[in-house]
């Protein structure tokens, strides 16, 4: 695959809890130098973040509800437009797995849709975490997803096991069909882990190791 095809489809991530003020900055250096489109960083940094970037060109995105999904509808809500007037332009919520192992798929559907109401037409995914549901769980889910009208649906956060593998990328791409599309994140580490994972069916890849990706190297982080 041609460079900046793949560098397109990635969104580089830098969602460490301990992340400095001065390591978000070389972050956002690394992402004009290596031309990536959109990145992701805690909410905090939204501002900070988008102050770099934004004269680039660059998107920031931010997690919402992260990276539990177990907070309120309504927090979602607020802590979206909170997001928004600070500069972020991509939403990433997580899906309430209570919700979903409780089998209230109308509360999961309503959960989502409320969040891209909010969101006022920008791209929102909805994180699922795969590792921990079943295949049924991971097809209801993406079902949810088409039904409340957000674009992604994503396979994980990195942050609470198991992450992106060939076969739920394959699975939820033939629920997605071609009404939503997916994002591959969690455990994509090498060029070669990409382009498996793009040939599975996935449009965008979240990964913090982006310039060992795109470089030919190998990511030590695991999301």
């Amino acid at each position: 695959m041609d460079k900046q095809k793949l560098i397109s489809m990635i969104d580089y991530t830098f969602l460490t809890p301990t992340a400095s003020k001065a390591e978000i900055k070389t972050f956002c250096e690394e992402t004009i130098e290596y031309g990536f489109k959109t990145v992701f960083v805690n909410p905090y940094y939204v501002a900070y973040a988008h102050s770099l970037l934004s004269p680039h060109g660059i998107k920031v995105g931010v997690p919402i509800g992260f990276s539990l999904g177990g907070a309120t509808t309504h927090v979602k809500v607020e802590e979206t437009k909170e997001a928004i007037r600070n500069g972020a332009e991509e939403i990433d919520m997580l899906v309430n797995l209570g919700a979903v192992k409780s089998k209230e798929y109308d509360v999961v559907t309503q959960d989502i849709a409320e969040v891209v109401k909010a969101a006022q037409g920008l791209t929102t995914k909805v994180i699922i975490e795969t590792a921990l549901l079943t295949d049924e769980e991971k097809i209801k889910v993406t079902e949810c997803i088409i039904d409340a009208g957000a674009d992604f649906v994503k396979t994980a956060t990195g942050f609470n096991g198991g992450g992106a593998t060939i076969e739920d990328v394959q699975l939820l791409r033939s629920i997605a069909g071609d009404k939503i599309g997916v994002k591959a994140a969690g455990g994509v580490k090498t060029y070669e882990d990409a382009i498996r994972i793009i040939e599975a069916g996935a449009d965008r890849i979240g990964a913090s190791g982006a310039i060992a990706i795109i470089s030919g190297g190998v990511s030590n982080s695991s999301y």
